[in-house]
């Protein structure tokens, strides 16, 4: 929870893939809440209240889970809506800003390709590279070899979505003007 709301207010794109880490975690723990306090709260340095709140919003997340019928995979409808609204900006800056727009046409060919290995056409390209971001992560939890046409390959979505969601917060802040 503590980890969850500096990556909402710091970077949005961060936020969306921790979310759908502790998603596969809750998981993994068989959505048990005595293996979700044990592993995932008893250890944290913080007070009970703060152990009492973040457990609160584990176990929130598994209601969620379950409640939208996610036990098996998939993500909330949290952040999915958060994808659709970072969607949104995507659209408006492709329009608007010229640097983003070359950072998508740079990344563009990898999301494709990316689209076409996972055969999930009914994804918008911005959730697609969420995927692959996410993928790239579960790889390096694993310490699974990456080939060089692959790191390049994400680090051209991960520029594009670490410039997109920088945009997002100084618009979400007031700091620009979204239009």
């Amino acid at each position: 929870m503590l980890i969850a709301k500096q990556k909402r207010r710091e970077n949005i794109a961060e936020y969306i893939l921790y979310l759908w880490q502790m998603e596969d975690l809750l998981r993994a723990l068989n959505f048990d809440g005595a293996q979700i306090y044990k592993t995932l709260v008893e250890p944290l340095q913080v007070d009970e209240n703060i152990k009492k709140q973040t457990f609160a919003w584990y176990m929130g997340t598994v209601q969620l889970l379950q409640f939208e019928k996610k036990q098996q995979s998939g993500h909330t409808s949290h952040s999915l809506h958060l994808i659709a609204d970072l969607n949104d900006v995507h659209l408006y800056l492709l329009r608007k800003d010229e640097k983003y727009a070359e950072l998508y046409q740079t990344a563009k060919p990898s999301i494709t390709d990316f689209g076409k290995k996972l055969e999930r056409h009914e994804q918008s390209e911005l959730e697609l590279c969420f995927h692959a971001l996410y993928a790239r992560m579960l790889l390096n939890l694993k310490n699974c070899e990456i080939s060089m046409e692959t790191r390049q390959a994400i680090e051209a979505i991960a520029k594009m979505i670490a410039y997109l969601s920088a945009k997002y917060l100084r618009y979400e802040r007031g700091e620009e003007k979204y239009e």
